[in-house]
Parts: C-alpha cells; structure tokens; sequence
C-alpha cells in the first residue's frame, strides 16, 4: 500500500525495513558480534545504506556500500535475526537517523514499526495496519516466496510471529499506535479498496493542514 500511494501522490517511498535488513545483512556477512556495543559502532561506521530507483521494476531498491542487495536481504536469514539487530539502541539511532534526514524534504511515504512514534511523531499523516494474523502469514508468503522459492509457510509464520513479539517488546523504540494514528484493518479489503480509502484520508490531511 505505501508503494502505491508514494507513486500516486509522486512521493518518494522509503522502506525503513528494508534499511535494518542491510544492516542485519551486514553484520552476518562480516561475522560481527551484535551483542559487543563496541563492535557494532565500528560495524555501522563503515556501512552506507541508498535507496536507488530500479528503471525495470519500477521501485526503489536498496543499496548496502554501492551493492544492491534488495534479493539477499529477503531471505530467511535476514529475516531471523532482523529484529535481534533492530533492537539495539545504536542500530536505531543510526538507522531513525538517516530516515528523519531523508524526510526532511517532505514528499514522502515511509513505512516500518516506529514511524509514527519515534521517527516522524509530528507526522501529518500516520496510519497503523493491521490484519488478521492468517491473512498476515498469507500475504507474507506471497511476498517473499516471489523473491524466494525455498521458503514455507511455515517458516513465515514462525518467523512473523518471533518479529511481532521482539518488536512490541523491545525496551527501543517499540512496535505501538500512535495516539494520533487512523487504524487501518485491510483483512477484508483488496489492494485497490485499501488505496482508494487511504488516499481519501490523505486528501482529508491535505485540506486539513493547508486551511
């Protein structure tokens, strides 16, 4: 949904997800202790994360140091330990960082689990999705087995399962609604009901923020 809506409105979309995935890519590929402080601060000291626009796809891909590594960072790999890294303090700070910098500019559709209450809490805008959790393990599938045919359902569900709980019980920045935030349940909805209904509300935030 925030793919879509960033290309409707001609906004920049920014997949902070994608941004703590290179990370976690990183610190495997390099072997690094993500539970020596020390070490993961001389980790993030050499690593460059870019969002670079893919003509083919029509999307932004994400670079790590000059290489695009948007196919490895959605393996199971990644995605077991992802929220292990997420939540160390100096692996926020420096990814919340980067994403308040690039939304500095405005124009922008950003998507990820702290959005709204830590990395844009005077957003005009916020919405929190949800769906119920088979129809969530459904559509996580689809996603990744497209990128990556090895994967089970199993797995995903196993693994969105461990991410929820991790993330809305991290002492860092937890996975919570913002007071302020519009909740979205798009169980029952399909893509082009779930995009006609968010783009009314940002029409409403438009007119609200401009009269």
């Amino acid at each position: 949904m925030a793919k879509q809506l960033a290309k409707k409105l001609n906004y920049v979309y920014i997949d902070t997800g994608a941004m703590y995935r290179a990370i976690t890519l990183y610190f495997i590929q390099n072997r690094i202790d993500w539970l020596n402080e020390v070490a993961v601060k001389e980790a993030l000291a050499n690593i460059k994360l870019e969002f670079i626009f893919n003509q083919i796809s029509g999307q932004a891909d994400m670079f790590l140091n000059g290489e695009n590594v948007e196919q490895y960072i959605r393996e199971m790999t990644v995605a077991e330990k992802v929220s292990e890294v997420a939540a160390i303090g100096a692996v926020r700070e420096f990814a919340v960082a980067q994403q308040q910098e690039m939304g500095e500019k405005k124009g922008i559709v950003m998507d990820g689990r702290d959005i709204g209450t830590v990395v844009f809490p005077k957003a005009e805008l916020k919405i929190f999705m949800t769906a119920d959790p088979e129809v969530r393990v459904e559509r996580r599938f689809k996603e990744l087995y497209a990128k990556n045919k090895n994967i089970t359902l199993h797995e995903v569900k196993e693994n969105l399962e461990l991410r929820d709980y991790i993330d809305s019980n991290r002492e860092i920045s937890p996975l919570r609604k913002a007071e302020d935030a519009i909740v979205l349940d798009n169980s029952q909805l399909n893509m082009d009901e779930q995009l006609n209904l968010v783009s009314q509300w940002v029409e409403d935030a438009i007119m609200a923020h401009s009269s």
